[in-house]
């Protein structure tokens, strides 16, 4: 008969976590961004949503929350400071059912004042890490995640 895996240990957890360590990681860089961004008034969450509208142009809501890899409860609260900026505008579809999410001309001066802030806190992350560590560890993140939607139950 089979023996049952140990069980881990706190210490184990604490210190071995997948979790745990992206999301410790995670925040510390957007407090990273965020501190840079500060000038312009926008957060890294919000840089990153003006970026896809500039890329993605007039899109669905429903579509913006599949390529962010939010939910839409989440967007929906942070498309909402956006909106009221006046940064990003949302008007209907040839489906009245359907919103499309579009970035403004405020949104993309917005943008373009963020964009050489953004590239110092790029450049002290990727330089930090040493020549093609961040390629690597990009590619394992995109992994990471592909992962972890394969192994989720439905």
């Amino acid at each position: 008969m089979p023996s049952r895996p140990r069980a881990p240990s706190i210490e184990e957890i604490a210190t071995l976590c997948a979790c745990r360590s992206i999301r410790h990681a995670a925040r510390a860089v957007t407090q990273l961004y965020d501190h840079l961004l500060a000038p312009t008034g926008l957060r890294a969450t919000q840089l990153t949503l003006l970026v896809a509208l500039e890329r993605a142009g007039p899109v669905p809501f429903t579509r913006l929350a599949e390529v962010l890899g939010m939910d839409r409860t989440t967007l929906t609260r942070n498309t909402r400071p956006l909106q009221r900026d006046g940064l990003l505008v949302q008007r209907p579809g040839a489906d009245r059912r359907v919103k499309l999410m579009q970035i403004s001309d405020a949104g993309r001066r917005a943008l373009a004042a963020a964009i050489p802030l953004w590239a110092t806190a790029q450049r002290q992350i990727t330089e930090g890490l040493g020549p093609g560590k961040w390629d690597a560890i990009r590619r394992d993140l995109q992994r990471i995640a592909s992962l972890a939607v394969e192994t989720a139950p439905d």
